[in-house]
């Protein structure tokens, strides 16, 4: 599953890298992408769909409709060749004892300039207030995760905006789902790294949208359970 708007320059390459290494049914989500991308990915042999409404929060849950049957994990990735596919046989191998395996990329340098500070500071604070909240630390919230379909549909992931990724993580705690975080590679950003404006204007956006759906979480009926998590205070880690 990958969601996209305006990224000619890299889907062909991440749809094919990922039927390269056998996942058969790519579905790609554009939103509103005014570039070639979609015609581009299904050139590459991915399944296009089209959300109106931008953003992960909505185009992932439209992926998920009407999943065919015989599917039993969903991957989902980004689709600006951000992440080394090469890693993918890591989650994998993960898989076996899990119900959610996340790419875990902190300690790898992620982004660069004031992108990646920016992305570190933030991954730091919703840690923290996760593990506050919920009484259970994570490393990452990349998009990069393998997730059993029986577990997406005990989620029930719909909504949730520029939050999904930490929303899913926290309802998996909720859930009592067994989690793994596994460590990933990933090369040096494609094109230029975003101004300090518009990275700022970005990070402001996420910001806001993470901490409402963290106080709905929170607040919640789901958030007095969470407090007393199934798996101890971390999620499991597996090994480079």
């Amino acid at each position: 599953m990958i969601e996209t708007a305006n990224d000619q320059r890299t889907i062909m390459q991440t749809v094919r890298g990922l039927r390269d290494r056998g996942f058969e049914r790519v579905r790609v989500i554009d939103t509103g992408s005014s570039d070639a991308t979609p015609l581009r990915a299904r050139a590459a042999g991915a399944e296009v769909f089209h959300e109106r409404r931008c953003g992960i929060g909505q185009a992932c849950p439209h992926g998920l409709d009407n999943l065919p049957a015989g599917i039993a994990w969903v991957l989902f990735c980004n689709a600006n060749a951000s992440a080394d596919l090469d890693d993918l046989d890591r989650l994998i191998a993960a898989a076996e004892k899990a119900d959610v395996v996340i790419g875990n990329r902190v300690d790898r340098g992620t982004g660069c300039g004031i992108t990646g500070a920016i992305h570190r500071f933030g991954n730091r604070l919703v840690s923290k207030v996760i593990e506050y909240g919920w009484g259970f630390r994570f490393a990452d919230f990349d998009s990069l995760r393998l997730v059993r379909r029986e577990a997406l549909d005990t989620l029930d992931m719909r909504g949730h905006g520029a939050a999904w990724n930490v929303v899913m993580q926290i309802r998996a705690v909720e859930s009592r789902l067994n989690i793994v975080e596994v460590p990933v590679r990933y090369p040096a950003p494609k094109g230029s790294c975003a101004s300090l404006a518009s990275s700022v204007s970005a990070a402001a956006r996420v910001a806001w949208g993470m901490s409402q759906a963290l106080g709905r979480l929170f607040f919640g009926a789901g958030a007095a359970s969470a407090m007393q998590p199934a798996f101890g205070a971390t999620p499991q880690f597996a090994g480079e």
